[in-house]
């Protein structure tokens, strides 16, 4: 609940011993491209229901990503990332503090995992940190720090390209890169 709004992040790429890296692009990101970028983030939680979406706003091309989750005993279960995926869950580190990852490890997280781990550091700031692994070895990691913008997210922000009319929250994304693992069974 602390997280819904509407956010400013400013993201920054590094390689793994903390030299800045000015693309992924190479390295099997689920959004790849240049470095530093900015996006809004809209985080709209009921107490049930959750929907997120991140939006480019600059320093990448246009791309939006919508993601939804429902409260389950406690944690945020998310919608299947795409066939063959791990379960992605929200799981509480104390108040302000919250990590996106896999339920289980196995096979699915070798071919892809990057955990979400946010936490809030004051008064509408926010840090979001991950570490992307592909076929099981840590790549590079991503710093987001994140200004709110507003404590909703029921309209579109003035700043998204998408401009001001229509729904902040598109489609749920879905990934096919786990699809091997469906066809092989």
């Amino acid at each position: 609940m602390l997280m819904r709004g509407t956010w400013h992040d400013h993201i920054e790429l590094y390689n793994l011993d903390g030299t800045p890296l000015n693309t992924d692009s190479d390295l099997g990101a689920g959004t790849p491209g240049p470095s530093p970028f900015d996006n809004l983030a809209y985080i709209d939680f009921d107490g049930y229901n959750l929907k997120l979406t991140n939006v480019h706003i600059r320093g990448r091309e246009l791309a939006t990503k919508t993601f939804a989750a429902k409260m389950e005993d406690g944690l945020l279960v998310f919608d299947e990332l795409g066939p063959g995926a791990f379960n992605n869950v929200g799981v509480s580190g104390g108040p302000g503090i919250l990590t996106f990852n896999a339920l289980e490890m196995g096979k699915h997280t070798d071919v892809y995992l990057e955990p979400d781990f946010i936490a809030l550091t004051g008064n509408g700031q926010r840090i979001r940190h991950t570490v992307l692994y592909r076929d099981k070895v840590a790549v590079r990691t991503l710093t987001a720090r994140g200004t709110r913008l507003s404590p909703t997210c029921d309209v579109r922000h003035p700043t998204d390209p998408r401009g001001p009319d229509g729904p902040v929250h598109g489609e749920v994304f879905v990934s096919p890169i786990w699809q091997h693992l469906v066809d092989d069974e």
